[in-house]
């Protein structure tokens, strides 16, 4: 009798022993807790990271398709359509030189949608960046081409001429020579990670912030078809147009003048 007390004492002990007590369990909580908080924003980082590398990757594809572009009509780069009047929503005649239109409101490809013909037909969602800030449903873009206006999430440098009034004298840019810009430097940024900021109130008129990356980093495909990341967490990328869409283009120029400044 006595040994079958002490056996169930004893196996009551070893029970109690191999479960955790409050003071252990709130421990282990807390070493969880402090291990989240170190990890998550790790993890997250790494996420942005490859976002990033994945965006570059996109980039430098694009620019092997304007390439082999190039070499199919006479050197020259996928040109954009001449300025059409603004009407309605459509501002395309105000921010239209540099742009990330692939389609007008008429459905007609332009800049980079050109090359979805083709060149970019087995990969066309190279031209959405997979760390834009503001959800890009690439699908529905890529189906408007050909019927609405539509676009992608990198500014495209494709040397169209836009005008409030009038028809502009119509002519191509070569690769191999791009020229100079307004500063006196050569050309060599084609493309670029969008950093757009507007107004609220110019929603209504379809003019929408658009950034990639939190507007920390900017990837720029230069023409030799190099991609480069900078950083932007100065803002130096950023085109901020408030609530006046009309020098969005002159404040895009300034961007890619910028990038020109890295060769």
């Amino acid at each position: 009798m006595s040994d079958r007390r002490t056996t169930g004492s004893v196996e009551r002990t070893i029970r109690f022993s191999r479960a955790f007590t409050l003071i252990e369990l709130l421990v282990v909580i807390g070493v969880i807790a402090i291990l989240l908080a170190v990890l998550v924003p790790s993890l997250r980082r790494a996420r942005h990271q490859a976002r990033v590398v994945v965006c570059a990757s996109n980039l430098r594809n694009t620019g092997t398709a304007i390439h082999a572009y190039a070499q199919d009509y006479d050197d020259t780069i996928p040109f954009g359509p001449e300025g059409l009047p603004m009407a309605g929503s459509q501002f395309y005649t105000a921010t239209g030189n540099v742009t990330s239109l692939i389609s007008v409101y008429d459905g007609s490809p332009v800049g980079l949608g050109l090359l979805l013909d083709g060149y970019l037909s087995e990969q066309p969602k190279v031209l959405f960046c997979p760390g834009a800030d503001q959800h890009t449903d690439a699908e529905v873009e890529l189906s408007r081409v050909g019927k609405l206006q539509a676009q992608c999430d990198y500014y495209y440098r494709h040397a169209s001429v836009a005008m409030l009034y009038g028809e502009p004298e119509e002519f191509h840019i070569r690769l191999t020579d791009l020229g100079k810009n307004r500063n006196g430097n050569r050309i060599s940024a084609l493309a670029m990670d969008v950093q757009f900021l507007a107004n609220e109130s110019l929603s209504v008129f379809g003019v929408m912030t658009r950034t990639n990356h939190n507007r920390q980093v900017v990837n720029i495909l230069l023409a030799d078809g190099q991609v480069i990341r900078q950083d932007n967490s100065n803002g130096r990328y950023t085109v901020d147009i408030g609530g006046y869409p009309y020098d969005a283009l002159e404040k895009i120029l300034k961007a890619f003048e910028l990038a020109d400044e890295l060769r």
